[in-house]
């Protein structure tokens, strides 16, 4: 990796001290990127002026092709699950921010960002694989969160009872 980016692996060692301070680093960094263009997001769907669908988008391709999927499955992998707690801390401060002003025992925002962000990761690890294997489209997840998405929506705005 340090050859990628012009670096040597000392370079790299000196500056961040070890493998794991740097996928620290790099998860720190990766998760105020992804949550804050998701945030922002979040809030123009709410204005009317985006689709729901680009959340969903931006989510996947966040863990996808942005690659905190894989960088996550390898710190769980390698046992420095203490590392993913900036990103950890990212979405909750988002959700929390996101929250305000919902009703006191709602929790629709906690149960839709813990679907997408499971649906994406799940996604990013197997879910072209997974969806080969089934005789799906490879964007079959996506349409799936994004309808779960949209049924939490829409549960959230007509409460039974």
């Amino acid at each position: 990796m340090a050859g990628r980016i012009g670096r040597t692996h000392a370079n790299l060692l000196h500056h961040f001290g070890s493998a794991e301070a740097l996928q620290t680093a790099l998860i720190t960094r990766m998760a105020a990127d992804i949550v804050g263009t998701i945030g922002a997001a979040v809030l123009r769907v709410r204005a009317g002026e985006l689709d729901p669908r680009e959340v969903v988008e931006m989510t996947f391709d966040a863990f996808g092709k942005g690659g905190a999927g894989a960088l996550a499955s390898w710190m769980i992998l390698s046992g420095n699950t203490d590392a993913l707690d900036p990103i950890l801390t990212a979405i909750h401060d988002l959700v929390d921010e996101l929250a305000e002003g919902d009703m006191p025992g709602d929790q629709p925002i906690q149960d839709q960002t813990l679907t997408l962000v499971l649906m994406a990761l799940g996604d990013a690890l197997m879910g072209a694989p997974m969806a080969r294997a089934l005789g799906l489209p490879a964007t079959r997840a996506r349409e799936l969160a994004l309808d779960a998405l949209l049924a939490s929506k829409d549960a959230a705005a007509c409460p039974s009872g």
